[in-house]
């Protein structure tokens, strides 16, 4: 079939299609036309848009390019844009900070301050030029991160009249200052310095402040520092605070007597709910910001949990229970707090506190109340299991260094002796039989920690109202103490080691305890072998030639004494010791704080141990060399 002609196509689809591209050569010719594909370059689409019908081509127009300045040029173009933008800067600076140049002479002459190797009259005189820049605009410049540190400076090292005009001319804005960043440490700086009298103007100024800066984080940090720093009546007038509008009405009638808030109730006749109600407004913002730390808002918790009900006291519980538990037991009223929530949570509270202390049991121990709080709960949980494997298991890692400290010892000392007032003062053992009212038991303890924390599932709305665990105590202990393995490590370290814990203040108790096997023998017979093991290891180092110069183990203060109880109480060691260390040597030893160690052979009540020695030491009684002891000298002589 013969193709039909090409004139009769272009004219029939002229007159049926949009024109979409007018570039005909001529009347009947239709040019090659294709559409430019689309690129990601926008620069190639726009040429090949440009020129129709055309290819893009290989070897696109190179663009025109400025000549390389030199190096030298290069370089000093960019100081000047340095310089330009540095300038800017310092003028923005002047424009948004009133006293900018001001601050910038101050921080000149601080950088000279501040330095070691300057005499004290050379520093004297750049505080005294510094305080007269500042006289006037303290105030003002007391809020800027430079000028507050020069300020900080010139307090410190400044005369005791500049130091009162400097206190003097913030005195109106102290309560604004204690809420900045940057001046709250000057705030603090001078409170340090103050005298009496500015103190106590400074405690005033905060009246009807003090629950509003208690709830900022900064804030918080001068009250607590004025709290700390205060006398007994000043504290009592920062609490007061927290406790009620109407006591701080009537707080001139309360004397220093009646500091506990019960008391001032009770004689002020007040209604403890509407207090309680006061003191929840107040504390609860406190709890929900974490702002635990302080120690006036311990006091505040314990006087609050005083007047609670049951519901209010188990909830403020809850929320100290957890990670933050271990920022409020560094303060003896915190410690205080802490004991409560072991003593009246739940299983599920107590799980959580003991799983907080993870990595910081150690540290806990070496501190004078947080020791206290590892006793409490030695002493409570009934959770052995998980109190062996957090608390036991840290305490076990460095237990040579830990039995020869005064609070480090303590959880030890606890499960070889419970509450023993050799070891525990009045004011310990106070703390350990503290009780929150509205919780204290009135029927049957819980269950075993709820059969082992009740996997979990217990009811938030449960109210624990048992003061403690329902397991036996001894069993308690023996479960830490034997089953877990302590008491064997605690036997090797002492063996290793008698002689430096003999001659300690505070290790010989630990070697005393251990060594008679523990409050109700709570080591036999398990760990008799290990024991005979220890009395052979002292009586080893008691048999030692004396060498001049240095203090045998039987003449040191310390280890006499400790070695004299042990001959006493313990038959098993007297005959180790007598038959490895003094048989035969009596007449030598008949001098000295050792005269103390023979004489106990013959105070001992085991007549066994008597009969070992009356035959060598009734000759030395004869002839005056051996003394002994009167019977109003106590047999257990520290």
């Amino acid at each position: 079939m013969a193709p039909k002609p090409q004139q009769k196509k272009s004219s029939g689809s002229a007159s049926t299609k949009r024109k979409t591209n007018p570039t005909h050569k001529s009347d009947g010719q239709v040019s090659n036309f294709k559409k430019p594909k689309l690129s990601s370059n926008p620069k190639k689409t726009i040429n090949s848009q440009n020129k129709v019908g055309s290819q893009p081509s290989k070897f696109p127009k190179k663009e025109y390019q400025k000549p390389h300045a030199e190096k030298g040029e290069v370089e000093d173009s960019k100081k000047q844009a340095r310089l330009r933008s540095k300038e800017l800067a310092q003028a923005r600076k002047k424009n948004r900070k009133k006293h900018y140049t001001l601050e910038q002479e101050l921080a000149l002459l601080w950088e000279k301050m501040r330095r070691r190797n300057i005499s004290k009259e050379d520093r004297s005189r750049l505080v005294s030029e510094a305080v007269k820049k500042m006289q006037g605009k303290i105030s003002e410049i007391a809020r800027s991160h430079i000028a507050s540190r020069v300020l900080q400076t010139c307090v410190k090292h400044c005369t005791q009249d500049e130091r009162n005009a400097v206190f003097t001319e913030l005195r109106p804005h102290f309560i604004s200052l204690a809420s900045n960043t940057y001046a709250v440490r000057l705030v603090t700086k001078l409170l340090d310095l103050a005298s009496k009298e500015q103190l106590a103007e400074f405690i005033s100024s905060l009246h009807g402040h003090v629950a509003s800066l208690l709830r900022q984080m900064v804030g918080s940090l001068v009250i607590e520092h004025a709290y700390c720093l205060g006398n007994a009546s000043q504290k009592q007038t920062l609490l007061m605070e927290l406790y009620s509008p109407e006591l701080q009405l009537f707080k001139d009638l309360v004397t220093m007597k009646q500091n506990r808030l019960e008391d001032i109730i009770s004689k002020l006749q007040l209604q403890k709910s509407s207090v309680a109600r006061h003191m929840t407004s107040v504390l609860q913002p406190i709890l929900e910001k974490g702002i635990l730390d302080h120690s006036i808002v311990h006091r505040a918790l314990l006087e609050y949990l005083d007047i609670a009900d049951k519901f209010s006291a188990a909830d403020v519980i809850q929320q100290l229970s957890g990670p933050s538990f271990v920022r409020i037991i560094a303060t003896k009223d915190g410690s205080r707090l802490g004991m409560l929530c072991i003593r009246h949570g739940s299983a599920k509270d107590r799980k959580k506190i003991i799983k907080g202390m993870k990595g910081n049991v150690e540290k806990i121990a070496s501190d004078k109340f947080g020791s206290m709080v590892l006793v409490c709960i030695l002493s409570v949980v009934d959770d052995t299991k998980l109190v062996s494997k957090i608390i036991i298991r840290e305490l076990e890692k460095n237990l040579k260094e830990l039995i020869l400290d005064q609070n480090t010892r303590r959880p030890f000392m606890q499960l070889l002796h419970p509450d023993c007032t050799r070891y525990f003062n009045q004011d310990d053992m106070a703390s350990l039989s503290l009780s929150i009212p509205s919780l204290k038991a009135n029927g049957e303890p819980d269950d075993e920690e709820a059969n082992e924390q009740d996997k979990d599932g217990d009811s938030d709305g449960d109210i624990q109202m048992n003061e403690g665990g329902k397991k036996d105590p001894f069993k308690r202990r023996q479960e830490l103490l034997v089953d877990s393995g302590l008491a064997e490590k605690l036997i090797e370290t002492c063996s290793e080691m008698a002689e430096v814990l003999l001659k300690s203040k505070y290790g010989r108790e630990v070697m005393y305890e251990v060594a008679i096997g523990g409050s109700d023998g709570i080591l036999h017979p398990t760990l008799d072998e290990k024991l005979l093991e220890l009395y052979e290891a002292i009586a080893s180092i008691a048999a030692q030639p004396k060498v001049e110069g240095e203090e045998h183990i039987l003449e040191q203060f310390h280890s006499s004494r400790t070695i004299r109880k042990l001959v006493i109480d313990c038959p098993s060691f007297a005959t180790a010791l007598w038959e490895k260390a003094l048989k035969g040597n009596c007449a030598v030893l008949a001098k000295g704080h050792s005269s103390k160690v023979i004489s106990a052979f013959l105070e001992t009540s085991d007549s066994a141990v008597k009969k070992l020695a009356v035959k060598e030491l009734q000759p030395l009684i004869k002839s005056g060399d051996l003394s002994l002891p009167k019977p109003n000298e106590s047999a257990t002589d520290k």
